[in-house]
């Protein structure tokens, strides 16, 4: 009975989102470990088999780290953004390549075709250069326009799968943060939900402080408290509040070490994470 249940809790639920775009910002444990990258892929073709339109958004985080420091080079953050020189692009861009194509392989290994971008592909995304705050990050890039022509196009069909490097006007490519991407793509086109996956449980009042979970909050709350934010968090609220802003109902930060987070974020009345509203 727990599972029938169970469905009877997910059907209101896909029954309003059926048709929608969602937006999911794939990143933390669930795209390093072996297990929850099958559950990830397993999740997404579910979703697109109940009707929803999935649009997955990638970076390459730890793998960059690790490829760099092989190489000897310098890894550096400034408020939770990559320090990005031109060998530094080059190797985030070979990193999302193979980050990108193994996403694709995974989802057709599970019933739905997909279909992998780059924001070089079709001109998907123009970027110019990024700041954090008065500090020269070097070649990161804040997306300034997105070609949703590309990705409605593609979507028809399959699951448009997105790794997170863009180009300026002149054709020079630039890192671009995946949390920002994935507001941007979201915004752009449109989207019901965007979710991000994290290694906590979501945001957290206190950051180290388990039980101070915040289940749902605004974007007038979270603007109120963003000085107080630091790490990876801070891009993160900062992409929901770039959604939001650009009318996505509502934005998701869920702990993508426990299986199948998406799913109960999107179709059970509880939710797992932290839910964020206009």
């Amino acid at each position: 009975m727990r599972d029938v249940a169970t469905l009877l809790e997910a059907l209101p639920y896909i029954r309003e989102f059926h048709g929608k775009t969602v937006v999911i910002k794939y990143g933390g444990a669930a795209m390093t470990d072996a297990h929850l990258k099958e559950e990830f892929a397993r999740d997404v073709v579910l979703l697109k088999y109940v009707g929803m339109n999935p649009v997955v958004v990638h970076g390459g985080g730890p793998d960059i780290t690790h490829y760099m420091q092989r190489l000897g080079m310098d890894v550096r953050f400034e408020q939770g953004l990559r320090v990005s020189d031109e060998a530094t692009v080059e190797v985030a861009k070979m990193v999302l390549g193979k980050q990108n194509k193994d996403i694709v392989l995974r989802l057709g290994r599970h019933g739905q075709p997909a279909v992998g971008l780059s924001g070089d592909d079709g001109l998907l995304f123009r970027v110019r250069k990024q700041l954090a705050g008065e500090t020269d990050i070097g070649f990161v890039g804040e997306i300034e326009q997105v070609n949703v022509d590309v990705i409605n196009h593609i979507a028809e069909d399959y699951i448009p799968v997105i790794a997170s490097v863009g180009a300026d006007a002149q054709g020079t490519s630039y890192n671009v943060n995946a949390d920002a991407a994935a507001a941007a793509v979201a915004g752009a086109l449109g989207a019901q939900k965007i979710l991000f996956l994290t290694d906590v449980e979501g945001w957290r009042a206190v950051a180290d402080d388990p039980d101070s979970l915040i289940s749902e909050t605004t974007v007038s709350e979270v603007r109120e408290r963003l000085d107080q934010v630091t790490g990876g968090m801070r891009p993160k609220l900062e992409a929901c509040i770039a959604a939001l802003t650009a009318g996505v109902s509502a934005a998701h930060i869920v702990d993508g070490r426990e299986e199948h987070s998406l799913l109960l974020e999107l179709f059970t009345d509880k939710g797992i994470g932290t839910k964020l509203c206009p």
